[in-house]
């Protein structure tokens, strides 16, 4: 009765409004649309029309609500003001002493405006966004160590979940494993989105101090290795006997294969310790057999509690020392916890373990320990057919499960089939896999019952994010981990195909409601996802139109109701970046810098956004530092290396530099911090040292500088100066036939060059012809690929060359140095001061990333490179330069030019033959005036272990004094040349480190010695 009353109260007082206002004629507002469409044309491309939805005009004001396209471009305050501008003078003129209201999504214009880009000017409207931020922090699951420096303006305590769209998966229907998505163009969705996520955008993100928690493998080792307490003999130990068994079940692999529905993390049982001092005496080991020397991720199982330490401290011992890690146990029992990838040995030793301890625990608390998993291993998860299944699709997706060519009338078989696991790796394998493994209800990762994997795969994603986050001031109502979970992010690249070469571009999807609700649990507006979305979409599109491509095409703000977007219960975006089906856009999509660069923009935008749901200022982590040289003074080393300065972000500043240490080829340590970007290190003789340099600010730590190595001989002779001039990253060759008729990828004259390493190649184009149309996953058309390679990891510049060069020299007993190309150029380094100059060049040539006329990066001697190599032959020096592509890239690359003809031809001796000299690798000596000799093979194939070189040089002598020294043993092309004269040059035509063996290396690098007299 009450609320009965109170709604008469306000009919009345709005009635007389009510009754005067009209809803009129759309078409007498007709010219407003269309001057809006033509205005925005050129702010992203959209595919709808602007439509005015209804006009309504009261008392005193005028209200036109605009249909959905209108809120779909990204609305800055300067587009808002044209908006009112232009529906004003269009407006029929007895309406023009109306106050002007414009809608579009429920929204007036000016409240889709993200409040990132508003102006002071505009503080009434930064004053309504107030009430829309969401002040609920936590303390943060784990603590990394950091050494000297400390993150205020980053993403400290920020946890943000993330899932790299799809996964290998198993279709019932049709009895087998497979990718929810079609091979195109070397690649599939499910692994391409891989390349962005995990070697670029969550280290960047966790090196801002963010906490980030994937639903699939993110660690790409195939062994894995578990120890576990109830299983002794895995490595386990309590060292002091106050441990006891907890009352909640725990981990423990019973079994190889696992089925749906079993859960590992109900098998075992817990050990738990009460902290009734110190603490010092309540610790475990944990000490693994490791199967093979390598990386290795390491996760950690325990349980939560009320009273749980919120400071348990685990130590890793690694190949590199000991890196500390702090959990809160209070959040995250129950599932694997990962703490970070280390190098480690082969078997079980004294510097390969992981050490639990309550040293900095609370008295009362409670410390828990139950395994320790180290390596992302092979897919355990077996399946069995069963019922048909439907499946969502997404925005401009040609090959969703629902599109195969499965008559859904026509059940699964009724003859008996084997339990399958994938076979692959399972960093490969969706989502839906990955969390069975690591503990998660059935409810989460099957909600389909089992009956459709597909479904169940990308339902599981936003489910797990609300389980995750269940329990925390994020997510309250919901039982979960306790992990407080600030935003999830979607990553694909499903959008689209165009018949030219054209770019489709980027698109950012969110949902503004939720089964009618348009709050988070934590009060946030939902609404709040189209702020996070513009903000993300527009720095990826800017920073690429700056670095890129002028033309990246910008495509809408969707507010549709995707499961991935609408089921968090945390600010949550779902991102189409580009269409891995679109061969313009791949030109881009398969270079991992133009990776890098959106991966960068990705963190940016969610720095920003979260920056701004908090009312902190932000600060962006600098780019990598540049002109790195590693030499003697004296007794020690010297290393010194530039800032790089970032365009694009005026915070991106260091004001510090970590520098980290390697020696004999153990693992990096945990770094020193240093003030300026300088410093001098002791070194013993008789050891190989390694240094990387990292920049760092108060928004957190820059990827790291190539790697630099040194060593002192215990009885010196000479000092070699290794000059690393390979830091090209860049996609397989591509090409486009004049008449449009055919494209692709030629990655069997130059498979380009990953960083680090690639975990996206599925295998080598097949169908060049643009003209074949996709008619199913298994016959994709123009970009289909072969799957050779889909489980392999693929080897790319590590940029650690001149420490495999330099162990040779140190074999033979000389001292060596080492510096980056620019280092040389900024004249920070004097190679006159050196009687030997080894010169890298590996893979590098002139490259173009995306469309021909382009950027050209990574020329192979640029000019002032020329100069300092030209001073110091006329100085009578001593020159060694190998590399896949030193003759082709001054005769056969783009903007070509006769003085370097003329470097090459005058200075290192040497004249261009061929680009395509060995499709063997190998090589052998021959007659020659200094006794070169031997046999030899270089890496001609994709592998895990060093880049491959498809397309050799053969390169022949130029002038007198100058032979060939070795032949490619297919046909007896020269591969390399030596010359002695005013100066002396040994040049090769493939890559010096690229030889089969360290052994064979050595034996190469003694005859140079021979040659040099050394």
């Amino acid at each position: 009765m009450k609320r009965l009353l109170n709604g008469l109260i306000i009919l009345l007082f709005f009635l007389p409004e009510l009754l005067l206002a009209q809803r009129l004629d759309k078409e007498s507002f007709s010219l407003i649309p269309e001057s809006l469409s033509i205005y925005f044309r050129d702010k992203a491309n959209i595919k709808g029309k602007i439509a005015i939805d209804s006009v309504i005009v009261r008392n005193r004001e005028i209200l036109i609500h605009f249909n959905q396209v209108l809120s779909e471009y990204p609305l800055r305050p300067y587009s808002v003001s044209a908006s009112y501008a232009l529906s004003y003078l269009n407006l029929p003129i007895i309406y023009r002493d109306k106050e002007l209201k414009l809608y579009s999504n429920k929204k007036l214009l000016e409240e889709l405006v993200p409040p990132l880009y508003l102006g002071a000017e505009d503080k009434d409207h930064l004053k309504r966004y107030d009430k829309l931020k969401s002040q609920i922090q936590e303390p943060p699951l784990l603590i990394r160590e950091r050494g000297g420096y400390k993150i205020t303006g980053g993403l400290q305590n920020r946890h943000i979940a993330m899932w790299q769209s799809h996964g290998y998966y198993y279709e019932q229907k049709l009895l087998r494993w497979e990718w929810q998505r079609a091979r195109f163009f070397g690649t599939v969705e499910d692994l391409y989105t891989q390349s962005y996520v995990l070697p670029f955008l969550v280290p960047m993100l966790e090196n801002a101090g963010a906490v980030v928690m994937l639903p699939r493998e993110r660690d790409i080792q195939v062994n894995e290795v578990i120890v576990d307490n109830d299983d002794p003999s895995t490595g386990y130990s309590e060292p002091s006997g106050l441990w006891k068994d907890s009352d909640s079940s725990g981990f423990y692999r019973e079994k190889d294969i696992y089925l749906s529905g079993e859960n590992p993390f109900r098998s075992g049982s817990a050990r738990e310790s009460v902290i009734t001092g110190s603490g010092r005496k309540s610790f475990v080991v944990f000490r693994p057999h490791i199967p093979e020397r390598g990386e290795y991720a390491v996760y950690v199982a325990y349980q939560s509690h009320p009273s749980s330490t919120k400071s348990a401290l685990y130590t890793i011992h690694h190949k590199g020392g000991a890196t500390k890690v702090i959990v809160n146990q209070s959040m995250g029992g129950g599932t694997w916890i990962y703490l970070g990838t280390f190098l480690f040995e082969k078997g079980r030793n004294d510097d390969g373990f992981v050490e639990l301890s309550g040293i900095l625990s609370e008295k009362g608390d409670v410390l828990s320990a139950d395994a320790v998993r180290l390596g992302g291993g092979m897919g355990n998860i077996a399946r069995e057919p069963s019922k048909n299944g439907e499946s969502e699709k997404r925005p401009g997706s040609l090959n969703s499960a629902s599109s195969k060519r499965i008559n859904p009338d026509i059940k699964s078989p009724e003859f008996k089939v084997d339990l399958q696991t994938s076979g692959y790796p399972r960093f490969t394998e969706g989502a839906r896999y990955w969390l069975q493994w690591a503990g998660f209800s059935d409810t989460i990762y099957s909600p389909d019952e089992n009956s459709s994997d597909y479904n169940d795969d990308y339902m599981s994603r936003g489910r797990w994010v609300n389980v995750l986050s269940g329990g925390s001031a994020k997510n309250p109502k919901e039982r979960g981990y306790g992990i407080p979970l600030d935003l999830a992010f979607a990553f694909h690249t499903d959008a689209g195909i165009t018949p030219n070469d054209s770019v489709i571009g980027t698109l950012a999807i969110y949902t503004r409601y939720s089964e009618d609700e348009d709050l988070y649990p934590t009060g946030e507006p939902r609404f709040n996802n189209r702020y996070l979305s513009d903000i993300v979409q527009t720095q990826i599109v800017d920073d690429i139109r700056a670095l890129y491509e002028p033309l990246w095409q910008r495509r809408g703000i969707w507010d549709r109701s995707y499961f991935e977007s609408r089921v968090p219960k945390v600010p949550s975006m779902l991102l189409e970046l580009l269409s891995h089906q679109n061969f313009a856009d791949m030109r881009y999509g398969l270079d991992p810098s133009f990776r890098f660069t959106v991966s960068r923009a990705i963190y940016k935008g969610i720095l920003k956004y979260l920056s701004l749901s908090s009312g902190m200022d932000y600060v962006v982590q600098p780019l990598p530092v540049n002109s790195f040289s590693a030499t003697f003074e004296k007794k020690e080393v010297r290393l010194e290396w530039a800032p790089s300065q970032d365009s694009l972000e005026e915070t991106a500043t260091p004001d510090g530099y970590m520098v980290y240490t390697r020696i004999n080829g153990d693992g990096f340590d945990n770094g020193r911090f240093v003030s300026q970007p300088e410093i001098l290190m002791q070194v013993e003789s008789g050891k190989i040292y390694s240094f990387k340099v990292t920049a760092v600010n108060k928004g957190g730590e820059s990827f790291p500088s190539e790697i630099l190595s040194v060593y002192k001989a215990p009885q010196e002779r000479h000092t070699v100066l290794i000059v690393n001039g390979f830091d090209r990253l860049s996609a397989p060759k591509s090409f486009a036939s004049s008449d449009t008729s055919y494209a692709g990828f030629l990655d069997f004259i130059d498979s380009g060059v990953p960083y680090l390493y690639d975990i996206s190649y599925v295998g080598s184009q097949y169908e060049f012809r643009r003209s074949v149309e996709w008619s199913d996953d298994d016959s994709p058309g123009f970009g289909a690929s072969y799957a050779d390679y889909e489980t392999k990891v693929i080897a790319g510049n590590s940029f650690d060359y001149p420490y495999i060069h330099g162990k040779a020299f140190a074999k033979a007993g000389l001292s060596f140095v080492s510096c980056s190309r620019d280092a040389v150029t900024s004249s920070r380094v004097r190679m006159n001061d050196y009687p030997v100059v080894d010169i890298i060049m590996g893979k590098q040539q002139s490259t173009v990333t995306g469309r021909e006329g382009n950027r050209i990066r990574y020329r192979v001697f640029p000019s002032g490179f020329m100069h300092y190599i030209r001073d110091y032959a006329a100085k009578g020096g001593k020159i060694v330069v190998s590399g896949a592509n030193i003759g082709t890239d001054v005769w056969d690359s783009p903007g070509i030019d006769n003085e370097s003809k003329d470097f090459v031809n005058q200075v290192l001796k040497y004249t261009f033959r061929s680009n395509n000299a060995s499709r063997t690798g190998k090589f052998k000596g021959a007659p020659n005036p200094w006794d070169f000799k031997g046999s030899f093979t270089f890496s001609n194939t994709l592998n895990p272990k060093i880049y491959c070189v498809e397309s050799p040089d053969a390169i022949e002598p130029y002038g007198e004094g100058s032979h060939t020294i070795f032949r490619y043993s297919d046909n007896n092309l020269s591969a390399g040349i030596a010359y002695k004269g005013s100066h002396s040059v040994v040049a090769l035509g493939f890559p010096i480190e690229t030889i089969e063996s360290e052994e064979k290396i050595n034996e190469f690098i003694s005859y140079l010695i021979k040659f040099f007299e050394l």
